[in-house]
């Protein structure tokens, strides 16, 4: 592939040629550096399908298009360059709508390629039509539709072009016929923007609020693992003294072995993190947008700090201030920002120097606090997990507490691994457990919150990133949504770990269902059969585990064989029904019933 994508590079043509519009597409793609695409073939784009392979592309086909939608983000998400996704018009790309508006909550540049209806057949109700623009209007950032085929390459190329300077999904539309006929066209290079610092003004202002903090503290967000700004980050908090947050699932945006690092905020996140932070005078929310569910109140406390200054940078100025009210706003890369912020601080003597070393000894009091917490947190305490826990002692079979498993398989990671979580209860408490040493190693369905994320993601990021150790968290309900890609990894060789926790239950609702709805369970239970049976049958190592200390040895042996057999394995993990904290505390109520039949379901 490499001999082929380097002969294919010698030989791009420059300036005006006569060639297809199929070729046009297909020389866009290769100038813009796409090796690896993920779909379903069909008949909408055989023409530009057959000379992939000459231009050092490869189709990877998958068992369903959302598959490949989140292949395309875990894809993006390692790379930093483009994912890509195509299918057949209408039911193959209506099949991408939820995978490509969790990319655009990730902030992922994907490019989803949606060849459409012929010209000549548009309105007539044809097979396989459908109106494909609307469909992905909410979750793009640009929307390029093939309006003649000598346009061919310049929608292409600013499709791909808009992805990265606007950090989202682009559509690029094409009705079918168009890929026929002939057309003199050039192919664009790709354009990549130079961002900057933000205005001189607001950084100065950032700079004096922080000369006169006595206990600043900073948010790591997506930003800074977009923008590559981890050692800026760690600049700026050493300078400062000061305690290093992660923003909501994104706890790779700051190495966790850096003793300025306090973990995550958010949901199941680190009560570190939420004490440090409820303590600071002005805060510096770096490359994030401050989103609601990330600054909610957690473990009891309304920990986001009322009175403190706020710092906020992001290089999309919509979202300055936006959630959170601000002080300072710096529309501006995270890196550039960052480094400018302390450039104009080197030299002085900042009014947090005076505290560096109490606020240094609290940073670290805290975090062995939690720790601590966290090792002896073995079981959900309250009412209904202890009768569960009690309950499951009459079955036969073991059954572990998800909290110590998450413990063991925290201990088992490989430091250079990458793991996707999927949407859940038992996925959301290991957002307390999960840490990193480097970006682009942690991806989350993020704000869509879709089941059936994580597994096919991470079959993407290991496209990506073939020599780092790949495994995916996944409930039974969320494993039943994406399975099937098992037959992905096994057909094309793209070994990868998965783990799920067996609970039998749709956690997250249910844990609802105990605490709005007095216990009247509807459509919770599942009824599963052996996943490690049914990865078997696909072609897989199958494992189950149902003893604690096999946990970490599981892991251990599936990332072995992962790494050096290129096999994939399921982890089927036997876990206890106990929950933790509800998933939408915000969001539900108390039900009200008026009608008499309903009276007693209050």
């Amino acid at each position: 592939m490499t001999e082929q994508k380097a002969a294919a590079a010698a030989a791009t043509p420059t300036g005006p040629q006569k060639m297809t519009p199929s070729e046009a597409f297909v020389e866009t793609l290769a100038a813009n550096g796409v090796t690896d695409m993920f779909g379903i073939m069909g008949s909408a784009f055989m023409d530009p399908m057959d000379i992939f392979a000459p231009a050092g592309i490869r189709l990877i086909p998958v068992v369903h298009e959302q598959g490949a939608g989140h292949m395309a983000d875990g894809y993006a998400r390692v790379s930093g360059r483009h994912g890509v996704v195509i299918g057949q018009n209408g039911p193959g790309i209506s099949n991408c709508v939820t995978a490509i508006a969790a990319a655009y909550w990730a902030h992922t540049p994907v490019v989803i390629i949606t060849p459409e209806t012929g010209t000549m057949s548009m309105g007539l109700g044809g097979f396989q039509e459908a109106n494909q623009l609307p469909m992905f209007e909410e979750f793009t950032k640009y929307q390029g539709h093939v309006t003649n085929p000598a346009r061919m390459a310049e929608f292409t190329g600013r499709c791909f072009d808009r992805a990265m300077s606007e950090m989202g999904p682009t559509q690029l539309n094409i009705p079918r016929d168009y890929f026929y006929g002939e057309i003199k066209a050039e192919i664009p290079k790709p354009n990549r923007l130079d961002r900057g610092a933000g205005g001189e003004h607001s950084l100065n202002e950032a700079a004096e609020l922080l000369a006169k903090a006595k206990f600043p503290v900073i948010i790591s967000g997506g930003g800074v693992v977009m923008g590559e700004a981890i050692e800026e980050c760690k600049a700026l908090a050493e300078r400062l003294g000061a305690p290093v947050v992660n923003s909501y699932l994104h706890n790779d945006s700051f190495p966790a072995s850096h003793p300025l690092w306090c973990g995550p905020l958010g949901y199941q996140g680190s009560k570190a993190a939420m004490k440090l932070i409820a303590q600071a005078d002005v805060v510096v929310a770096l490359g994030s947008r401050l989103g609601p569910f990330g600054t909610l109140p957690q473990h009891g406390m309304d920990y986001w700090p009322k009175n403190a200054k706020i710092i906020q940078i992001d290089a999309d100025n919509k979202m300055l201030g936006l959630v959170k009210k601000i002080s300072v706003g710096i529309c501006g890369d995270a890196k550039a920002a960052a480094k400018a912020i302390l450039s104009r601080l080197d030299g002085k003597t900042l009014d947090c120097d005076a505290t560096r070393d109490a606020r240094y000894a609290t940073v670290q009091a805290e975090k062995a606090a939690w720790e601590n917490e966290l090792d002896n947190w073995t079981h959900e305490k309250d009412a209904y997990s202890l009768d569960m826990i009690e309950e499951q002692k009459k079955e036969p079979g073991n059954y572990l507490h998800p909290r110590q498993v998450l413990r063991e398989l925290e201990k088992a990671m490989p430091e250079d691994v990458m793991v996707s979580t999927d949407i859940g209860n038992i996925n959301s408490v290991a957002n307390s457990y999960l840490r990193f040493e480097k970006p682009r190693s942690f991806f989350a369905a993020m704000s869509f919150g879709n089941c059936g994320y994580a597994f096919p993601t991470i079959i993407g990021a290991k496209v990506a990133a073939p020599h780092r150790p790949a495994v995916s968290y996944a409930g039974d309900g969320a494993w039943g949504m994406s399975l099937m890609e098992t037959m992905t990894c096994v057909r094309h060789n793209i070994p990868v770990t998965a783990v799920v926790f067996h609970n039998r239950q749709w956690g997250a609702e249910k844990k609802n269902q105990v605490d709005f709805y007095n216990r009247r369970f509807v459509a919770g239970e599942l009824d599963n059969q052996s996943f490690a049976e049914i990865a078997r049958a696909m072609g897989a190592e199958g494992i189950t585990v149902d003893k604690l200390e096999d946990v970490g040895p599981a892991l251990k042996k599936a990332i072995a064989m992962q790494m050096n057999e290129g096999k994939t394995t399921i982890i089927e993990i036997m876990c206890t029904r106990e929950l933790g904290d509800p998933f939408r505390r915000d969001a539900l109520s108390k039900p009200v019933r008026h009608l008499d039949k309903y009276k007693d379901y209050v």
